[in-house]
């Protein structure tokens, strides 16, 4: 689908509207087809929202320009982000799925915008799995936004131990500035470099759907 200002795809939860649901997030060169499999592996039966990067790079879509690997072009980053919170909006209400239980799901490229938005958007996801992310700015918001009291967002970071496009040291990083701005944030280190391998896709899969069951 094209509308919604973004290509993108919906599936509908397997037992109506009103529970959680996944927002995906595809890493460079992928679209929205890419991750539906692991969001259903992630989180069997409940909705699912993939989106499409709107920035191409030598063809291949991503969520927002680089002036070179793991140099962010930040104003453009921040444009994006906005225009993904207005995306989700107009997503939740077509679709009927409940925007304040609103879980993202990211891979590289995808995982750091999801981390953008956590540190823009305070409001915008209940929490994520970032998979293979850095720090989406140099320097994370002066007064980072935090999300509404009583809100708990959870966040689960999974990196590489020989991941060759991420700095050593940015997963930590990443980590405080969003603990910074009031998350809750596992970190997990798997011995794989920028590839995913079974083992991590099953533990956030534990992790996601133990925080599903209790998400009210």
């Amino acid at each position: 689908m094209t509308d919604l200002g973004a290509a993108h795809l919906f599936v509908g939860a397997e037992h109506g509207t009103g529970g959680p649901a996944l927002l995906l997030l595809h890493g460079t060169g992928a679209d929205e087809n890419d991750l539906l499999p692991m969001g259903r592996t992630l989180a069997p039966g409940v909705a699912l929202l993939s989106a499409r990067g709107r920035v191409l790079e030598n063809g291949m879509p991503r969520f927002f320009r680089r002036i070179a690997p793991g140099v962010f072009d930040e104003e453009d980053l921040t444009k994006r982000t906005h225009e993904l919170a207005e995306f989700v909006g107009a997503a939740a209400a077509q679709y009927e799925f409940d925007a304040s239980r609103l879980w993202a799901v990211g891979y590289s490229n995808g995982a750091n915008i999801a981390a953008s938005a956590l540190l823009l958007h305070p409001d915008l996801l209940r929490g994520a799995v970032l998979f293979r992310a850095m720090p989406p700015f140099k320097t994370p918001p002066a007064a980072p936004p935090r999300a509404p009291s009583g809100v708990r967002r959870q966040i689960l970071i999974m990196s590489g131990a020989t991941d060759q496009m991420v700095r050593p040291g940015d997963a930590e990083r990443l980590a405080n500035d969003l603990r910074a701005s009031g998350a809750e944030v596992t970190l997990e280190r798997a011995n794989a470099g920028h590839e995913l391998t079974p083992l991590e896709v099953s533990t956030a899969g534990a992790w996601l759907r133990e925080r599903l069951t209790t998400d009210a």
